[in-house]
C-alpha cells in the first residue's frame, strides 16, 4: 500500500488554492513574452534535451516515479500560445508510455520542472525545501500506479509575468563559496522546481577576468593583490576590497570554472537564461602605471578599521573613458568564448553603494550609456539587469532626475531594474515605475546570511500582484534576492509561488495547506501554532531591515557605564537602521537593541503547540528543524532580555544580581549550542569542512578553512583594540559556533564587568577588547574539528529547555 492520501476536506482546499488563469495586464503583454524568447541566446536546448534535463530532476527527486510522468515541451504553442506555462493532466490509458500516469507540457524544461513541483504539491501533499531546512517531504506521495488523477481536460497555470530571478550578488559569498558540482546539481534541481527562470551564475568569473587582464598586461602577481579571498570574492566584484583573504590560486581559478561550465550546461538544458557579469570599471592597481592617461579614480574607504591600504580603496575605470569600453566589451566576448552564447542579459552595477562624483543628470547619463555600449559591443544583443538597491541605499542622492538620467541612458528593453527591497521598501512606487523602465518585484529578507526566523507574509502574497495590476505597470516578474539561503523555507516557498499566481493569496488558508505539506499530516495544534507564527514573527510591518543584532551573535562592543539611560527604556526596542546593507558596529556610548517586531508570549505559545504535536511527527525532519528554530529564536530573544537585566544589575553596583544573570547568560549560550547540535542543520562542522575540501594543498587548506572562519565571525580587518566594523555581520546560530566562541566572549566580558565591581574602579573597555579581539584572531587561525553530525534528540532536549525557561 502507498501512503495515505490527504484528507478529503484538506484536498478540497488545496485545489481551492490553485489559480485561475491569468487575466491580461500590462507587464504581461506581448512585448515582455517577445523579451523573454529573445533573452537566450543561440545555444539553446532542444526539446528533448529539456525533455530529458526534467526527467533527470524527477530521478534525483523521486527515483521510484521514474517513470510515472511524462514531460513535453509544448514547442509550437498549442498548450500556451505567447505565453509560459505548464498543463498538467492524466495520460490516457494504454497510451504505451511506459507507465507514465501524469503528462506535464510546458513552455521550458523550468516550466516542466514546475509543473511536476505543482502536482507534487497540491495532488500529493508533498514538500520540498533545501536540505539544511529539512529537505523534502515526499512520504505522502502514492506509489506508482496510484497517483491522483487530475479532473478533465487538465489544470493549466500560466505565468502571469516571464521571469522569475534568483540570487543577490553576495548570495555566492555567504552561501555558494564551498559548493561543488554535487550541491550545485541540487540547487539548480531546486531552482527549476520552484520556477526560476532566471538565475545569476556568478562562479567562476575570476578565471575570466584573468585571460582579459592578461591581455592588457597585467601580471598574475598583480592579481594577486586584486582578487579577494574565496569567501570575500563578491566584495572585490563590487570594489569594496582588494587582497582581503586572498590570493587565489590557480588550482582556485581552473576549478571555478569548470564548475561554472557546469553549471551553465544544467541551467541550458533546463530552458533557464542565466545572468552573466559584466563590466562594473573595477581594475587592478597596476592600471594607473600601464594607463597613465585614463580616468581612474581611487574610491574612499570601504569599512576597514584604519584605511589600510593593503585591502582598502579600490580603483575605478570611468565608464566615460575609452578604455572602460574596451575593456568591458573584452570581458562579455572573453565568456562567449568560453562559454558560448548562453544569454544576452548582464549584470552591471557600477554605482552600488558608490555614488558618482556629480549629481549633474547629463554626467550620469553619460555614464550609464558608456555601460551599456561596453556590454552591446560585446554583445549587440545585451540587456543591461541592474539591482536597484541604490535608489534605496542612497535615497538622498536618486532624486527623479538622477534616476530618469540613469533609467533612460539606455534604449527601454534594454535595462532590467532588480527591486531589490519590494518586500520592505518598494521602489516601483515612488518612481512612476521606474519611469517606465522593465523591473522585477524582489524580496530581499535575508542579510549576511543570519538566521533568525522572520518575514512579512503578507507583503509577499500581494505585493507582486498589487505591483503588476497597477497603472501602467513595467513589471516583468518576481524575485528572491537574499543574501544568504538555507533558512526559513515558508518565506521562499510562498515568494516562489508567487511567479504563478495572478491573485492575492489568503495566507492563512495557505498556512493550513503548508504545514500539512511541510510535515506529511495535518495536526490542528501545527495549524494553530503557524497562524500564531503568522501574527508574530512572520508579520514584520515596522519596515526594518533585519539584520541580526541579538545579543549572543553580536555581543555590544560597549562601556556599561556609558548607558545607564538607556537601561530605563522598554526591553525589546528595535535599532534605528541606515539604509547601507553593511551596517557599522555600535558606536562606544550607545546600547544596540536587538529587532523585535513581535510579541515574544505568543511566539512561545506557538512553541509549546509544536511540541504538544511533536509525539506525532518526531521522525520527521522537516518538523524538527522547526521545532529546533523556534526554540532557538525564542531562547535568543529571552538572552536579550537577561543580558539587560545584568546590565541593570551592574549599574545598580549588585554584585549577586549581576552573577545571576550572568550565569543565566552563559548557561542559554551553552543549552542553545546544545540544542542546535541536535539537528544536522544547525552545526559549524560542515561549514568548515566543506571548504577544505575544495582545497588541494595544505597551504590552500589553511587559506580557505581562514577564510570560513573569519566570514561568520570577524568579517573584515581589526587592530589590537578595535574590532572589525563588520563583526558578526555574518553570525550564524551554529552548534560549536557558539561554545567556542560566542561563550568565551560573552563570559570575558562579564568577568571584566565583576572585577570591575570587586575592584570598584570604571570597567576597561580597552583590556577587555584586548582580550577579546586576541582571542578572536586566534579562532580564526585555529584548526580545530568540530562535529559535522548531529547527536542528541531535538524533541527531548526542546521540552526539556521549554520546561526550563519557559513553563
Amino acid at each position: 500500500m502507498g501512503p495515505p492520501r490527504p484528507p478529503l476536506l484538506l484536498l478540497v482546499l488545496l485545489l481551492a488554492l490553485l489559480p485561475s488563469p491569468p487575466a491580461a495586464a500590462a507587464a504581461g503583454g506581448p512585448s515582455a513574452w517577445e523579451a523573454l524568447r529573445g533573452a537566450a541566446g543561440s545555444r539553446r536546448a532542444l526539446p528533448a534535451e529539456q525533455e530529458g534535463a526534467a526527467a533527470g530532476v524527477l530521478r534525483r527527486l523521486l527515483p521510484s516515479h521514474a517513470r510515472s510522468f511524462s514531460f513535453q515541451i509544448d514547442s509550437k504553442g498549442s498548450v500556451c500560445g505567447q505565453s509560459s506555462c505548464f498543463r498538467i493532466s492524466n495520460v490516457a490509458a494504454n497510451s504505451g508510455k511506459g507507465g507514465a500516469e501524469i503528462l506535464i507540457q510546458g513552455t521550458t524544461g523550468v516550466e516542466l520542472v514546475s509543473g511536476l513541483h505543482w502536482y507534487l504539491k497540491y495532488w500529493c501533499g508533498a514538500h520540498i525545501s533545501w536540505d539544511k531546512t529539512g529537505g523534502a517531504q515526499l512520504a505522502s506521495v502514492p506509489s506508482p500506479g496510484s497517483l491522483p488523477q487530475v479532473k478533465g481536460e487538465g489544470v493549466k497555470i500560466e505565468r502571469p509575468v516571464p521571469w522569475n530571478y534568483y540570487q543577490n550578488v553576495v548570495t555566492s559569498s555567504y552561501s555558494f563559496v564551498w559548493w561543488d558540482w554535487k550541491r550545485w546539481e541540487k540547487e539548480i534541481d531546486w531552482m527549476a522546481l520552484q520556477g526560476i527562470n532566471l538565475p545569476l551564475a556568478f562562479t567562476g568569473q575570476e578565471a575570466i577576468w584573468q585571460k582579459v587582464f592578461k591581455s592588457f598586461n597585467v601580471t598574475d602577481r598583480d592579481l594577486n593583490d586584486f582578487f579577494g579571498g574565496p569567501a570575500f570574492l563578491a566584495w572585490a566584484r563590487m570594489g569594496n576590497l582588494h587582497g582581503w583573504g586572498g590570493p587565489l590560486s590557480q588550482n582556485w581559478l581552473d576549478q571555478q570554472l569548470a564548475l561554472q561550465k557546469k553549471i551553465l550546461s544544467r541551467m541550458i538544458e533546463l530552458g533557464m537564461v542565466p545572468v552573466l557579469p559584466s563590466f562594473s570599471g573595477n581594475v587592478p592597481p597596476v592600471f594607473t602605471k600601464l594607463f597613465p592617461s585614463a580616468n581612474i579614480t581611487r574610491l574612499g574607504d570601504w569599512n576597514t578599521v584604519d584605511a589600510d591600504p593593503r585591502w582598502c580603496c579600490t580603483y575605478l575605470l570611468g565608464p566615460s573613458d575609452a578604455l572602460f569600453i574596451e575593456v568591458g566589451q573584452a570581458f562579455i566576448r572573453k565568456q562567449i568564448k568560453e562559454y558560448g552564447d548562453v544569454t544576452n542579459i548582464y549584470n552591471c552595477d557600477t554605482f552600488n553603494e558608490n555614488t558618482p562624483p556629480t549629481n549633474e543628470p547629463a554626467y550620469i547619463s553619460s555614464l550609464g550609456s558608456a555601460i551599456y555600449e561596453a556590454m552591446s559591443r560585446g554583445n549587440k544583443n545585451a540587456v543591461w539587469l541592474m539591482q536597484g538597491w541604490l535608489f534605496y541605499s542612497d535615497a538622498a542622492f536618486w532624486k527623479e532626475p538622477q534616476m530618469k538620467a540613469l533609467l533612460h541612458s539606455v534604449p527601454i528593453g534594454k535595462m532590467i531594474v532588480l527591486d531589490l527591497f519590494a518586500d520592505v521598501k518598494p521602489i516601483w512606487k515612488m518612481s512612476s515605475q521606474f519611469y517606465g523602465v522593465p523591473y522585477i518585484w524582489c524580496l530581499l529578507h535575508n542579510f549576511g546570511g543570519n538566521i533568525e526566523m522572520y518575514g512579512i507574509l503578507d507583503s509577499v502574497a500581494s505585493g507582486p500582484i498589487d505591483a503588476r495590476t497597477s497603472y501602467n505597470s513595467t513589471m516583468i516578474g518576481v524575485g528572491m534576492c537574499m543574501e544568504g539561503i538555507e533558512q526559513n523555507p515558508v518565506v521562499y516557498e510562498l515568494t516562489s509561488e508567487m511567479a504563478f499566481r495572478n491573485k492575492k493569496v489568503e495566507v492563512e488558508d495557505w498556512l493550513k495547506t503548508y504545514s500539512y505539506r511541510r510535515y506529511g499530516q495535518a495536526n490542528a495544534e501545527i495549524e494553530k501554532a503557524w497562524r500564531y507564527l503568522y501574527h508574530t514573527i512572520y508579520n514584520c510591518i515596522d519596515g526594518i531591515a533585519d539584520h541580526n543584532k541579538d545579543y549572543i551573535v553580536e555581543f555590544p562592543d560597549i562601556c556599561p557605564s556609558s548607558f545607564s539611560s538607556q537601561l530605563s527604556k522598554q526591553r525589546g526596542m528595535s535599532i534605528s537602521s541606515n539604509h547601507r546593507r553593511f551596517f557599522l558596529s555600535e558606536v562606544s556610548g550607545s546600547l544596540p537593541h536587538p529587532h523585535l517586531w513581535y510579541s515574544t508570549k505568543e511566539a512561545i505559545k506557538a512553541l509549546e503547540l509544536f511540541l504538544n504535536a511533536g509525539n506525532d511527527f518526531s521522525k520527521s525532519l522537516t518538523y524538527r528543524y522547526d521545532l529546533v528554530d523556534l526554540t532557538r529564536q525564542c531562547l535568543s530573544k529571552l538572552a536579550n532580555e537577561v543580558y539587560l537585566d545584568a546590565m541593570r544589575s551592574y549599574q545598580k553596583k549588585d554584585s549577586n544580581g549581576l552573577d545571576s544573570h550572568t550565569r543565566k547568560f552563559l548557561e542559554i549560550i551553552v543549552d542553545t549550542d546544545t540544542l542546535l547540535a541536535a539537528d544536522d542543520n544547525f552545526i559549524l562542522g560542515p561549514w568548515l569542512e566543506s571548504a577544505k575540501s575544495l582545497a588541494m594543498t595544505e597551504n590552500e587548506r589553511k587559506q580557505y578553512e581562514w577564510n570560513a572562519r573569519t566570514q561568520v565571525t570577524m568579517w573584515y580587518d581589526n587592530t589590537e583594540t578595535e574590532q572589525s566594523k563588520l563583526h558578526d555581520y555574518a553570525n550564524k546560530f551554529w552548534s560549536g559556533l557558539l561554545k567556542s566562541y560566542y561563550l568565551p566572549r560573552a563570559s570575558k566580558y562579564f568577568a571584566y564587568l565583576r572585577r570591575s565591581l570587586q575592584e570598584n574602579r570604571s570597567f576597561q573597555l580597552e583590556e577587555w577588547r584586548k582580550d577579546w579581539i586576541s582571542y578572536s584572531n586566534e579562532w580564526q587561525s585555529g584548526k580545530e574539528l568540530y562535529a559535522v553530525k548531529a547527536t542528541g534528540d531535538a524533541l527531548a532536549i526542546s521540552r526539556s529547555l521549554f520546561r526550563k525557561y519557559f513553563s
